[in-house]
């Protein structure tokens, strides 16, 4: 995949447990691509490059004590927003490939379709569109 490097655009870094060595949740769920991975010796996951569509993300191995799961301080600092064409089949989606739901898939008087779910490693997505 090329990217127009003279464009701007997000690529979030989600944190991962050390010694994971599964990712295909994201593959299941979203239908992402891996880009690129790298692992350590012991085959977990360094870190990987993924797709969705086109918007990347990363997920990486916590390597410092500035960075942190989820789960080390039972919660996230943000909420990773997906827009797609069909929110509620990509929710039945996540939950299938191991998300959990938080909120249902419900429309907005502010014009969004929007349902939130939890990664099995802890991450937050809000499925959405604009309605």
């Amino acid at each position: 995949m090329s990217f127009n490097l003279g464009n701007t655009f997000f690529a979030p870094e989600l944190y991962i447990n050390n010694g994971v060595r599964d990712i295909s949740f994201y593959k299941h769920a979203f239908g992402a691509t891996e880009n690129l991975c790298f692992t350590n010796a012991d085959g977990s996951i360094h870190v990987a490059e993924l797709s969705i569509d086109g918007a990347i993300f990363h997920v990486h191995e916590v390597t410092s004590d500035k960075f942190f799961t989820p789960e080390k301080n039972k919660g996230c600092t943000c909420c990773i927003g997906l827009f797609v064409p069909d929110v509620d089949k990509v929710i039945n989606q996540a939950i299938k490939a191991g998300a959990i739901e938080i909120n249902p898939a419900e429309d907005y008087e502010y014009g969004y379709r929007q349902g939130t779910i939890k990664d099995p490693f802890g991450h937050y997505w809000q499925i959405q569109k604009k309605i």
